[in-house]
């Protein structure tokens, strides 16, 4: 492969230390690049040059940790939690208990009871804490330590001294009650309840982690699982049923009222409405007629529609964005770079600390089994794990949290740009308004459903973009007929047919008097005041004479308002920049509450306007969604491109809004800054934890079992922080 990029599912890490030396690894391979998340167990490799990724693996494999070459084009379903680990997590906490309980409460001590704690910790510390000895010893063969070293180093001891006690001590002789508590040591002391605690605690942390982790998972999962297993091909004008994967681009395939759309492509017949819930988070279905892009996974909520497909499989749109997806939760933040440093010598530096402050004590006070639980309890209160879930935990849990909504957030030197965020320039056409003519407003002689019905009848079949907003006006409101007889189009006029026996014109004004159709005075004013506001108007004729009009506009989006009140909320300064005229974007500003109006500008000139501001010192993000506004989109601290925008909009930007509702801007902004803060408070823990858990340990003030559940409390406790991000409440 050549200037390849290969995604690898990585097996056996335990901790960001297993990360960093597997990241090391691949590094040390020339022309390889490489950033491992523990979080998702994946590495993102990036090779330059020509190598076969059978090097990759075995790269990994030779510092003792297992990988597979991820098919990104293929669907993989999350595995579920080990069933083994599960297995040890019970077992272990069902011995572990009764044994804590005899330990520490002299009431159910009897003769011989230190024998028993034996018996029902051996299983504990040999086939429980197995997986963490495993780990230690493949570690240690490569001159290397990990949390596992940590975890095993303090079971062995604290079983072992405890063995020795037991035949060695007076701590074995019948009728000896031990003073055993969490926090009190004898010098002839057990120790069975802290390895079996120890083992039993980091265990269903670990646990814990497995499934918090698969459920972050799942959100990106369940987004690809909303795709058609079957489609109807159309072949030589028959409808044949085949798998949703058979479709190839450039085919014609039938949806059903009710039916996913299989993938991507432009409807060719039928009008219809679309229901894209399950892929953007939009709550309305859109209406759609020949001519209109459509998404592989949305559900078709109206008519019959015939599609042609635009792009199959790893080219849709949804597929595109899911991988988008991956590289962001693949990605590190600055500051994780930082934790990975640290985590490198954190253990080495954990293990000697516990040896000195275990020689200290024994040199201060001649305990050495006093000096053997301190030095015990410091290897296990110390967690590296914590520091490496802090940051890649909160990225996976808040950007599936986006792909839910269908935001997709590209990276995480983003959520720092959102933080400081000032200004938004937002485009008009496609951003703030819907940007395609839709039926505003109808008046005339008749009822709005006959004038709407008659024209839409007529007009069905013609191409122009105003007579497709009638025709979908009509689909919408249920009122379309059977088509007129006789149609005769007009190009730039109109079109002409029979209803019976009345002859029906939809068209310009203009026409209708090329053609004497009498017009009504009151109509032709009403024409002349939406005229004067931007609109289109459509006038409706029974044979000589006009009985209604139709007005056509490109109409602002019914979110928009609420965005942009959303936006100054959240203390952004909204501006708007359009090409369209004064008089029209100053109506739009108006209807959404923008105050600053910058139009008829050119790309150039919405570059130059974010410039500007920049200089000025404000943080300019930019909301756009056409070619025009790539040039805006990459010039600005923060570019938001609407997903169902050009490839090159959405390739400039940093966030991707899938849906056109344009509230998800404010959600994309406000789950961004959330999960920067949840990475910081993550990071604050952890490090806080182990500034003041280590003192306290090497103090004496611990017991084994104490700190291993505080070891793995601190690990949950990033875990489940991280987790709030997927309760988050954002637009639907």
């Amino acid at each position: 492969m050549s200037d390849a990029h290969v995604d690898l599912a990585l097996e056996g890490m335990t901790c960001a230390t297993c990360a960093g030396r597997i990241e090391g690894a691949l590094a040390a391979i020339p022309g390889v690049t490489a950033s491992v998340n523990f979080a998702t167990e994946r590495a993102s490799v990036d090779v330059d040059g020509v190598l076969d990724a059978t090097a990759l693996i075995n790269a990994i494999t030779a510092v003792g940790y297992g990988a597979r070459v991820i098919d990104r084009d293929r669907r993989e379903t999350e595995p579920p939690v080990d069933p083994t680990l599960t297995a040890r997590v019970v077992v272990s906490l069902a011995l572990a208990l009764p044994i804590l309980a005899i330990s520490m409460i002299p009431a159910l001590q009897f003769v011989g009871y230190q024998w028993a704690l034996a018996a029902l910790s051996t299983p504990v510390v040999v086939w429980g804490a197995w997986p963490f000895h495993r780990a230690a010893w493949a570690n240690a063969r490569h001159g290397a330590s990990t949390m596992d070293t940590l975890v095993s180093m303090g079971v062995v001891v604290a079983y072992l001294w405890s063995i020795y006690a037991l035949f060695f001590t007076m701590a074995g002789m019948p009728g000896m009650a031990m003073e055993m508590t969490l926090f009190g040591y004898s010098p002839h002391a057990l120790y069975f309840e802290s390895a079996a605690a120890v083992t039993a605690f980091v265990l269903l942390g670990r646990w814990l982690e497995a499934r918090s982790k698969r459920s972050a998972k799942q959100s990106l999962t369940a987004l690809l699982e909303v795709g058609a297993k079957q489609a109807i091909l159309l072949v030589d004008d028959r409808e044949v049923s085949v798998p949703a994967g058979a479709i190839a681009k450039g085919d014609r395939f039938v949806v059903l009222p009710g039916a996913i759309v299989a993938t991507d492509g432009v409807i060719i017949v039928g009008s219809s409405a679309i229901d894209a819930s399950a892929v953007t988070g939009e709550s309305i279905p859109v209406s759609v007629a020949p001519g209109s892009r459509v998404v592989g996974g949305t559900v078709n909520a109206g008519g019959r529609l015939v599609i042609e497909a635009t792009a199959v499989g790893a080219d849709t749109e949804l597929a595109r964005l899911t991988r988008m997806v991956e590289d962001a939760q693949a990605s590190k933040a600055p500051i994780q770079k930082m934790v990975d440093r640290i985590s490198a010598v954190f253990v080495p530096f954990v293990i000697g600390l516990a040896v000195v402050g275990g020689a200290a004590w024994f040199v201060a006070s001649g305990d050495l089994a006093h000096a053997i639980v301190v030095a015990v309890t410091t290897l296990v209160v110390a967690c590296p794990c914590a520091l490496g879930l802090a940051t890649p935990m909160a990225l996976l849990v808040g950007t599936g949290r986006g792909a839910r909504s269908g935001i997709v957030i590209r990276g995480t030197d983003v959520l720092e740009s959102t933080r400081r965020v000032t200004t938004i320039v937002l485009d008009k056409t496609g951003t703030l308004t819907s940007g395609r003519p839709s039926v505003v407003e109808i008046a005339g002689e008749l009822d709005e459903n006959t004038i709407l019905s008659d024209a839409a009848r007529v007009e069905v079949g013609t191409d122009h973009p105003l007579a497709r907003a009638v025709v979908a006006e009509a689909t919408t409101r249920g009122i379309l007929g059977a088509t007129a007889e006789g149609v005769i189009a007009e190009p730039g006029k109109g079109a002409v047919g029979r209803l019976g026996t009345t002859v029906v014109r939809a068209g310009s004004l203009d026409w209708f008097r090329a053609e004497n159709i009498e017009i009504p005075a009151t109509l032709a004013d009403t024409a002349l005041s939406w005229g004067s506001r931007g609109r289109s108007v459509i006038a409706v004729a029974h044979g000589a004479r006009a009985v209604g009009i139709i007005a056509v506009s490109d109409v602002v989006k019914p979110s928009a308002v609420e965005a942009v009140a959303a936006l100054l909320r959240l203390g952004i300064r909204p501006i708007m920049a359009s090409g369209d005229t004064e008089a029209v974007a100053a109506l739009v500003a108006r209807e959404v509450g923008i105050e600053e109006v910058h139009a008829g500008v050119s790309p150039a000139d919405k570059r130059a306007l974010i410039a500007g501001l920049q200089e000025k010192g404000a943080v300019v993000a930019m909301v756009g969604d056409g070619i025009n506004d790539a040039a805006a989109l990459a010039q600005a601290d923060l570019g938001i491109a609407m997903g169902h925008g050009t490839d090159v909009a959405i390739e400039s930007s940093d966030i991707i809004v899938v849906s056109t509702d344009l509230r998800h801007v404010a959600d994309a902004i406000r789950l961004s800054r959330a999960t920067l803060g949840t990475i910081r408070g993550n990071l604050f823990w952890a490090f806080g934890y182990n500034v003041l858990a280590i003192p306290v340990a090497l103090a004496g003030l611990l017991g084994p079992a104490v700190a291993g559940l505080a070891m793995a409390f601190s690990s949950v406790f990033v875990v489940l922080n991280s987790a709030r991000l997927a309760a988050m409440r954002l637009t639907r």
